[in-house]
């Protein structure tokens, strides 16, 4: 209409608004037509109808008033309805039960009665429940027909005032939902001030609802339709933790409230990361954070991190500014900080800063200040309200200095904003006023802070400020009424003139707070109304006041001011304030006394003279005595008056006060010069009434007044009056309790009144007062506690120095006495002054804690009372209340920790920790440092990352060093979170602490950050280096990071060097925030190189940083790393490109908004992306990156690595909403990448562009392949080759996803394009053909093969394209190899062999070569074998070698093995040969594992050693070396066994000469097996240790020295090193017959180990064994070839015969010597052979029979060694020396020594005594001793054995004598016979015994043959066949019995055919040696 009438709208509400807006308002309802109004007039004027409307209806919300239950009851009650019937009910009640009650009598009681009634009523109620009664009305009396009326009529006011509310409250929320209906930003304007009114009203029932609903309507006016949702929840999430008091929507209330506070604030911190909200926005979220902030959210909101976030919100909108070039106030910017709840932001945040430490205390802090910053009416500021001001000015009444000193830094933000004093001078005098008192404020750095602004807001001292003042001196906090006390004082000195005014308001206000109103009660006594509290706390202020204003009093006002002390002040009835009037009095004295002596004094002593007698005046009485002294102090000496005051000061001592005597003490050293002379007398009066009083108070007093006395008199007094002679025998008084008690109260106050002073007696006092704690008298006791406490508190840091160490020693002596004394001195010294105790309690507590584990009981306790007593001087009022706690703690460390720390936790301090606290702390936290639970150590984590703000620096420094390395190594904590913990706490620390504190805290974490052991190291020094670093500032940040970035990008470093600095890109952003935006480019490079490193954890830390840095920067830094990530997503490392998906995932998900963790099972098509996240990520990242993006993405759906497929497959399905159509938009953009991968030089890229190009067709079905096989086509035909391989991936992607019928379309263009593309001159491009091919095949089936093969087959006979097309076949086989190889290898064995295509085609059949091998390997063998000439075998055995090395399957590798080594085994050499040379290659450089045949071909190998042929030793010896290199040493011991086999088959009917295996001969021939059995040696079990011992002996001895010599070192150092290990006898004799056997071999070689050897074989000689010590002998023997001194060790054994005890031992030394005199031939000195000699002769007649036997053949060995003369004195004296007298035992050892002589050296024997040697041979024969008959016969054989190798005239005798041996009675002597026979027949093997000695031997043994004895029969039997050579033939025989006569004749022949034909026929027995003198 109004359009139509031309007429401004705007103009013409503005014109009648006032009508306009009285309709709306005055409207009875608030009906459609009204909505509809206001929805346009809030379109048409919104500045001007709005304000106005708003206005309305907050007036209508404040006319609320407060609401019951029991009113909203009535509310909901219908009209002419009784809501509250309780009254009339009582009434009933007490009419129907009380009514017919009768009196109390006999017969009935009052209580029998009352029972009967309920009897009554119960029956009628059972009747009436059975309808035994019919219901009726009940009537009712009169008196309740009134009391109904008149319940209705009250009702019916309620009523209807809640109906006016009702209707009241339903216009003003539908004024509200138009007003926001019709202009929705203008209502967000006033959404604060609506807010306001709106809350407090949920808590009225009646309100409630009206109120919820208009809240949530508000929130569709904040936020507009896009992020409508988000004024949804957090109004519903709001309206929760408010409890309002009406139903919440339902559906809002099925998410926990904890979940959804924590959901709300991360969607809150999310969306504002990078944009904050609208003001409106923020202030209708605002009441949500107030509920975080003030604790009133649920138990999980209450988290450090939730409030945290909720701090950071705050903290971003608090920075909000108007725009530049708007102006200052301007309403209309909804983005700057005028439509900001400023006023409850900071009554918030002050409280928040009130209640909260670390972190959150610092971001309090700091969002506070932000907010005042946006108040300061700075640019882009609006200005500060004097409300805000105002909550500010509240602030600095507050109790805890960091509300006070944060108020003061707001204040000083908005100092331009402060109101003048020419504006308004109320305002300006209330901020002069509190920022006056601040500046007297207790804590300097508020001072300081408050002068600064004082002088910034150039404030004055206004003389108001002097009366406004005492409102703050009445305060009820304590530090506001003590600054505002000097504040007044300060004042007064700039305004003297005001100091009457100001005393009067004192006197006023002090009668007004004394007075309390009584209680009031009613006529029954019950209250009616509670009197108030007594003021105190106001009075004490006051009495503050007096006294600090006291220098600016005049004399009229110190008469006045007296008066009131005297009449009222004094006489308070509360004792804090007659203690503060006292000391004010006091100190009005002390500066006014000395003019007003006659003034005051007659005051005084008026009122001692008027006083009532009272006991209500005494206080008034002792306090004027104080006054009076200290006036005194202003009296002339000699004036008369002084002495009356000292009595009475002297007689008010025994005042039961404390106080009272203190104060008299304290009066008495001024007045001592008048009273000098009296003094000693007066002490003396004192010291008695001290000791010897009964009255406690007396001697206390007394105690004062001698300590005033003497520091009146001087310190000397002590001494010059006995004072402490008599205190020191009244304290060692055993008898008087009092003595010792009144000592201890003296020494208490001497201490107190003298202070440090009175040091230097302390060291006499202690050892009385340790012996005091300890004292049997209750009273002593605690005197000693209290002299205790009063000494410690005046120690200086000398004195503490001085006691502490002889206290601490006092805790290592044994008295429990002595220990609890100490302990409990100890305690006490927790009163000392703050500065002594911060430096004493670190060492006082920790031997406290020790105490509490003493074995004494009463030690325990003392020790639990000492730390109480710390506890006791607690300040900090938190930590006083968690005391018990504590001590629990340090008693029961292993159950209480975790309680003590979790109370630590959740305690909220308000004070700083003073010393004390920490001293109780820090040992709970050190424990909990070494505790096994997790959660422990995180909670002592905590309280130490807490810690460093609640404490002073230098009180937390001496804990430092026991503190810091539990936080190291809960740092490298397995649980991440307690990492975490640790490393904030350490970063919390160097940032209150400062670096000095923690110099060698950087170079750990430095060096731990590189640390090999572990990740989990890594991972927690790169977090503590972070924090600690955030804790030095961005500075250090500055100053690390280039330095950091080139270490992450070398390539030369470790992989945990590089994994540790690639760690701290993970930590540092999130500690830096947007500070470390700008190293956001550089660290991407070496985030991306790590991706790709070889080292796995590396890629997986390069990943984590790389999410990190997507999660935290994903808005601002897309710029900068986006563009690498899609340049990742096509790099040619599979890793890089998987990574690139992962992080592009990451960043695709937060920019949409969505979780990548949900699960995508499901069709690879299935996607669960939305539009809303497609509009996010294309406004985010554009068009064309989008594209380009998704287009990456989607190929890398068909990566050829597995990993990149599922990562990006994943990332697709959750970003994508369709995938058909998205592709149909990407197509342009996909299509270009797949061209260009296509032609790309990179293999995978073409696989990737190939895979995605038949993925588009099989999507897209026939729509795409008319366009992209013409395109193929002409790639074909492209002279690049990337390009063409590329192609033919593409057409094998598209033949594998295309059906048959569509392939055959194209059939006749892709056959030969496929044919010409397997002849292709790249293999890149064959290779490529070769799996089209496969798909071809797999489509077309074997047409493919009849179409192509043939071909490819022709043209490997043209010599241009044959070897492309023999790749090409290679190709093809690698792909189909069980189609094609039954068609090619019968065409390719067939003769002439084609083992060129045969090894091509071998390497890529696989395993379906294997059927034919029986039919390749013989083809192969016979082109090697048939090649022409040297070059053509060379090359024909190179490709029959990659055919066989082709072989790796399981099955194929024991063909090959199998095939070649029987072939190798066969007759013709060609074929062995060859055979071998392919095993050889096989075993040599095969990659497949034969393990399974490694025994066959050992066996086989070792079998192979025997051949002859040159080429085929070397060639099996070779592969021999080759299988052994394969085995690790487990697998070597398992073959020691199968080698020895292997070899004992080998040397079976070994044919060579020499007795040698050919094959071990090689040079190094025992390379192959040598590791095996040293193995075997080395690390075998004993059994195999021996196997492998005896086995290498049998080696050596089929090897060659020459052979030999290169492993001698090898084959000798580990048999040593086994000798010297403790192993069985077993071992040990098969490792020295092996050393044995290698010194008879190549002993010359074993010279560098001589010593060693020597060693090992003397000490062997001692082992308890007898073969080993044989063995040893016997090695011995073959050393002493390569020994050059020989003396020595000649000289050791023969010290070993003499020294050994058993004769074991001892014959074994005997043994071994003989060995070596026989080895070292006439290599003897002659000191060594002079001294051996006699040693043995000395051992012919030993009585055991070994050591004789050995004595005598060790002799007799010596005998051929022997130099001339010593051989003929030898002979003489003792060999030839048959003195029949001698000792037989003696005879037996000179018999069997000669016989050895006659062994070794006949010719030098025969030479000198030929005819004595024979008559002593023969002698010995016929002794009648067996034992030297025995000896006879051997030495008769050894004497015929030399005459007939000497070819010398055999002597007859001898052979007589031999001869008649079998006529002998023993058997042992005939047995010997016939063996010394056999010995001497084999003495000329050649030819045949001479016929003279032949004759009589014979005739012996024929007659031997017929003995009864077996073994003689048996001897004599072999002797015969030796003798007469039946083994050669019967030449002999026939011989012999022709020159013998008939009867022996036929004798002999008997003998021959009955058994020595037999025998000749049967193998030969092994010889034995004849000489029992070896030991065997």
């Amino acid at each position: 209409m109004l359009c139509q009438l031309k007429v401004d709208a705007g103009r013409y509400v503005a014109a009648n608004l006032s009508k306009v807006i009285g309709v709306i308002t005055a409207a009875p309802v608030f009906d459609e037509s009204l909505q509809n109004a206001v929805m346009t007039l809030s379109r048409v004027a919104p500045t001007i109808v709005l304000p106005c409307l708003f206005a309305h209806v907050t007036r209508c919300l404040d006319d609320v008033h407060h609401v019951t239950n029991v009113d909203y009851g009535v509310f909901l009650t219908p009209d002419g309805e009784v809501y509250d019937k309780s009254v009339i009910e009582s009434v009933k009640v007490e009419e129907q039960g009380r009514g017919n009650i009768k009196r109390e009598s006999k017969a009935y009681s009052y209580k029998e009665q009352l029972a009967d009634i309920e009897l009554r009523k119960e029956i009628e109620t059972k009747k009436r429940e059975k309808g035994l009664i019919k219901e009726t009305k009940p009537q009712m009396s009169k008196k309740q027909q009134e009391l109904m009326q008149t319940q209705l009529e009250k009702e019916k006011r309620i009523r209807d005032e809640c109906r006016l509310f009702d209707t009241a409250l339903r216009s003003a929320v539908a004024m509200v939902t138009a007003a926001v209906d019709g202009n929705a930003v203008g209502v967000s304007r006033h959404i604060p001030e609506l807010l306001v009114k709106l809350l407090p009203l949920l808590t009225n029932p009646i309100a409630a609802p009206h109120a919820a609903r208009a809240f949530i309507k508000l929130g569709s006016s904040a936020f507009d339709d896009e992020d409508k949702y988000i004024g949804d929840l957090v109004g519903h999430v709001t309206l929760r933790l408010l409890e309002p008091n009406c139903e919440v929507d339902a559906r809002w209330c099925e998410e926990k409230l904890t979940v959804a506070t924590r959901r709300t604030v991360g969607v809150l911190c999310g969306l504002t990361a990078e944009r904050a909200f609208t003001a409106p926005g923020f202030s209708y979220c605002f009441p949500f954070v107030k509920c975080l902030l003030r604790e009133r959210g649920p138990a999980g909101a209450k988290e450090d991190a939730v409030v945290l976030k909720a701090l950071e919100f705050t903290l971003t909108h608090a920075r909000l500014r108007n725009a530049p070039d708007a102006p200052s106030g301007n309403d209309d910017d909804l983005t700057g900080p005028n439509l900001l709840p400023r006023k409850q932001m900071l009554e918030t945040l002050l409280l928040t800063v009130s209640t909260s430490v670390g972190k959150v205390y610092q971001l309090a802090s700091k969002a506070l200040l932000e907010v005042a910053q946006c108040a300061s009416g700075a640019a882009g500021c609006s200005s500060a309200t004097q409300e805000e001001i105002d909550v500010l000015l509240h602030g600095l009444q507050a109790p805890a200095m960091t509300v006070r000193e944060t108020s003061l830094q707001c204040l000083m933000a908005m100092v331009l904003e402060l109101p003048l004093m020419e504006d308004d001078y109320t305002d300006w005098l209330k901020v002069t006023r509190r920022v006056w008192v601040a500046r007297h404020d207790a804590d300097e750095p508020i001072c300081i802070q408050a002068l600064q602004l004082w002088s910034e807001a150039g404030m004055v001292v206004d003389p108001a400020l002097c009366t406004l003042l005492i409102d703050d001196i009445i305060h009820e906090e304590g530090v506001v009424r003590e600054a505002a006390a000097d504040a007044l004082a300060n004042a007064l000195a700039a305004h003297g003139n005001r100091v009457d005014d100001v005393l009067q308001s004192i006197f006023s206000t002090y009668a007004q707070k004394q007075q309390i109103a009584a209680t009031q009660l009613d006529a029954f006594g019950r209250v009616l109304f509670e009197g108030g509290a007594d003021e105190w706390a106001a009075r004490s202020g006051l009495a503050l006041a007096v006294g600090k204003i006291s220098p600016y009093l005049t004399e009229e006002q110190i008469e006045e001011l007296f008066t009131f002390f005297v009449r009222e002040g004094l006489a308070d009835r509360n004792e804090e304030v007659r203690t503060n009037m006292l000391k004010s009095a006091v100190t009005v004295i002390t500066d006014h006394g000395k003019n007003n002596v006659n003034l005051l004094l007659p005051v005084f002593e008026d009122f001692l003279d008027k006083a009532p007698s009272s006991g209500s005046f005494d206080a008034v009485r002792q306090s004027v005595v104080i006054l009076m002294g200290s006036l005194a102090k202003h009296l002339d000496k000699d004036d008369s008056k002084v002495k009356p005051i000292v009595a009475k000061l002297v007689e008010a001592l025994n005042t039961p006060s404390q106080d009272v005597q203190e104060s008299v003490a304290n009066c008495l050293p001024p007045l001592v010069p008048a009273i000098k002379a009296e003094a000693p007398i007066l002490i003396q009066k004192l010291l008695t009434l001290l000791l010897e009083s009964e009255n406690y108070a007396e001697r206390k007093g007394a105690a004062y007044g001698l300590a005033g006395l003497v520091k009146g008199l001087g310190i000397l007094a002590l001494k010059q009056l006995g004072i402490m002679t008599s205190l020191q025998t009244a304290i060692e008084n055993k008898k008087n309790y009092r003595h010792r008690e009144g000592a201890l109260f003296a020494f208490e106050m001497l201490c107190h009144m003298l202070g440090r002073l009175f040091e230097p007696y302390i060291v006499h006092v202690l050892p009385h007062l340790l012996l005091c704690f300890g004292d049997a008298n209750q009273f002593v006791r605690e005197a000693a506690d209290d002299t205790a406490k009063e000494v410690m508190s005046k120690l200086s840091a000398h004195g503490v120095k001085l006691i502490l160490p002889s206290l601490l020693r006092a805790l290592e002596e044994d008295s429990w006495r002595t220990k609890t004394g100490s302990v409990e001195l100890l305690g006490a010294m927790a009163f000392c002054a703050p500065k002594q105790l911060s430096s004493c309690l670190p060492s006082i507590v920790p031997k406290l804690i020790e105490v509490l584990s003493d074995s004494h009981v009463k030690v325990q306790r003392a020790g639990a009372q000492a730390l109480k007593q710390i506890g006791s001087v607690i300040r900090n009022p938190e930590i006083q209340a968690i005391v018990p706690v504590l001590l629990e703690a340090l008693q029961e460390p292993s159950w209480k920790t975790s309680t003590c720390l979790a109370i630590l936790l959740e305690t909220k301090f308000v004070h700083f920790v003073d010393a004390p606290s920490l001293a109780l702390i820090m040992p709970v936290v050190q424990r909990a440092f070494q505790d096994r639970s997790t959660e422990v150590r995180k909670m002592a984590a905590q309280i130490m990352g807490n810690m460093y703000s609640l404490t002073d620096q230098k009180d937390l420094s001496p804990y430092l060093p026991e503190v810091i390395p539990g936080l190291k190594q809960s740092l490298l904590d397995p649980v991440p979170e307690v990492r975490a913990v640790s490393a904030r706490a350490l970063g919390a620390m160097v940032k209150g602490m400062g670096e000095k504190c923690f110099d060698d805290l950087l170079p750990w974490l430095m060096q731990t950050l590189t640390s090999e052991q572990s990740s989990v190291d890594r991972s927690g020094a790169a977090q503590g280096l972070s924090e600690v670093v955030g804790g030095l500032g961005v500075e250090k940040l500055h100053n690390l990071m280039p330095d950091i970035i080139q270490t992450a990008e070398r390539t030369d470093i470790a992989p945990a060097v590089k994994d540790g600095y690639i760690m701290l890109f993970i930590y540092l952003p999130g500690v830096f925030g947007k500070h470390f935006q700008q190293y956001i480019g550089l660290i991407i490079t070496p985030i991306l190189k790590a991706l790709a490193d070889e080292s796995e954890f590396v890629r997986d830390t390069a990943l984590k940083a790389g999410q990190r840095v997507v999660n935290l920067y994903a808005q601002t830094a897309i710029e900068l790393f986006l563009p690498e990530l899609e340049n990742g997503l096509f790099d040619d490392n599979w890793r890089i490109r998987y990574s690139s998906v992962q992080l592009l995932g990451d960043l695709l998900y937060k920019v949409s908004g969505v979780s990548g963790k949900m699960t995508t099972e499901g069709g690879e098509d299935d996607n669960f992306g939305t539009e809303q996240s497609q509009k996010l990520v294309m406004k985010s990242l554009g068009p064309e990156r989008r594209n380009r993006v998704l287009s990456g993405l989607y190929m890398g759906r068909s990566d050829v690595a597995l990993l990149v497929r599922q990562a990006a497959l994943h990332v697709w399905k959750v970003i994508v909403t369709n995938t058909a159509r998205t592709l149909r938009e990407i197509l342009p953009t996909l299509f270009q990448l797949l061209l260009g991968c296509l032609a790309s030089q990179s293999y995978d890229k073409r696989q990737v562009a190939a895979r995605t190009l038949g993925d588009l067709v099989r999507k897209l079905g026939e729509r795409v392949l008319p366009e992209i096989i013409p395109i193929l086509e002409s790639g074909l035909r492209s002279d690049e080759a990337d390009q063409r391989q590329g192609v033919c991936i593409g057409l094998s992607e598209i033949m594998k996803n295309c059906s048959k019928d569509m392939i055959m379309l194209y059939i006749d263009s892709v056959v030969p394009t496929v044919r010409t593309a397997l002849c292709d001159e790249l293999p890149e491009v064959r290779a490529a053909a070769a799996k089209t091919f496969d798909n071809l095949h797999a489509t077309i089936g074997p047409k493919a093969l009849d179409d192509i093969l043939p071909a490819l087959l022709l043209q490997l006979n043209d010599a241009e394209v044959s070897s492309y097309a023999l790749d090409g076949l290679t190709q093809v086989m690698a792909i189909k190899s069980r189609v094609v190889l039954p068609y090619l290898v019968p065409q390719l064995t067939t003769s002439p062999v084609n083992t060129k295509a045969l090894a091509f085609l071998s390497s890529v059949a696989g395993e379906a070569l294997n059927k034919h091998l029986g039919r390749i390997l013989p083809a192969l063998l016979k082109s090697i074998g048939e090649a022409a000439t040297p070059e053509r075998q060379t090359e024909e055995l190179e490709y029959s070698q990659q055919v066989v090395l082709s072989i790796v399957d399981e099955d194929g590798v024991r063909i090959v093995v199998t095939e070649l080594l029987e072939v190798s085994r066969g007759s013709s050499l060609a074929m062995r040969r060859a055979a071998c040379q392919l095993l050889e290659c096989f075993c040599t450089h095969t990659k497949a594992d034969f393990e399974p045949l490694v025994p066959q071909l050992i066996s086989g190998l070792v079998m192979l050693f025997r051949d002859e042929d040159h080429t085929v030793l070397q060639s099996s010896w070779q592969a021999l070396v080759a299988v052994t290199k394969t085995l690790d040493p487990a697998e070597q011991l398992q073959h020691v066994s199968v080698l020895r086999q292997a070899v004992r088959f080998a040397t079976m009917d070994l044919r060579s000469d020499s007795g040698q295996l050919p094959g071990f001969c090689l040079p190094k021939g025992l390379t192959p097996i040598l590791p095996i059995y040293r193995e075997g040696i080395l690390n075998g079990p004993p059994e195999l240790k021996e196997q492998a011992s005896i086995g290498l002996g049998e080696v050596i001895k089929l090897t060659s020295p020459e052979a030999l010599k290169p492993s001698v070192v090898n084959i000798t150092g580990p048999l040593i090193r086994i000798l010297g290990d403790r192993f069985s006898a077993n071992v040990k004799v098969a490792v020295l017959d092996t050393l044995a056997l290698l010194l008879g071999k190549v002993g010359v070689m074993l010279k560098p180990f001589l010593p060693q050897l020597q060693t090992t074989f003397i000490k062997a000689l001692t082992d308890p064994s007898r073969q080993v010590r044989l063995r040893a002998a016997n090695a011995l023997g073959k050393l002493i070839h390569i020994h050059t001194r020989v003396d020595p060790l000649v000289s050791e054994l023969s010290a070993g015969v003499r020294a050994a005890d058993d004769s074991a031992i001892r014959e074994t030394t005997l043994q071994a010597l003989r060995d070596v005199i026989a080895g070292a031939g006439d290599k003897f000195g002659d000191a060594v052979r002079k001294t051996m000699t006699p040693a043995l002769v000395s051992l012919l007649s030993h009585a055991e029979d070994t050591t004789r036997m050995s004595a005598a053949g060790c002799l007799g060995t010596l005998c051929a060694s022997l130099p001339e003369i010593e051989l003929q004195a030898l002979l003489i004296d003792e060999l030839l020396d048959n003195d029949p007298s001698a000792d037989w035992l003696l005879r037996h050892g000179r018999a069997t020594a000669l016989s050895v002589a006659l062994k070794v050296a006949p010719s030098k024997l025969c030479n000198y005594f030929p005819d004595k040697i024979v008559d002593v041979i023969l002698a010995n024969t016929t002794a009648d001793r067996i034992p030297i008959a025995l000896a006879g016969i051997r030495s008769l054989g050894f004497l015929l054995c030399w005459q007939l190798q000497q070819e010398q005239q055999t002597q007859p005798q001898v052979v007589t004598a031999l001869g008649k041996c079998m006529n002998h009675t023993s058997n042992e002597i005939k047995q010997l016979a016939a063996q010394m026979c056999l010995f001497v027949s084999k003495t000329t093997p050649e030819k045949p015994l001479p016929p003279v000695v032949m004759r009589p031997l014979v005739s012996m043994l024929v007659n031997g043959t017929k003995e009864k004895n077996s073994v003689v029969r048996s001897n004599s039997e072999l002797a015969l066949v030796s003798i007469l050579r039946l083994r050669v033939d019967d030449t002999t025989y026939q011989n012999f019995l022709s020159i013998l006569d008939p009867g022996p004749r036929d004798a002999l022949s008997d003998v021959y055919v009955k058994s020595l034909r037999k025998l000749t026929s049967q193998v030969e027995p092994r010889d034995e040696d004849i000489d029992n003198t070896i030991l065997y």
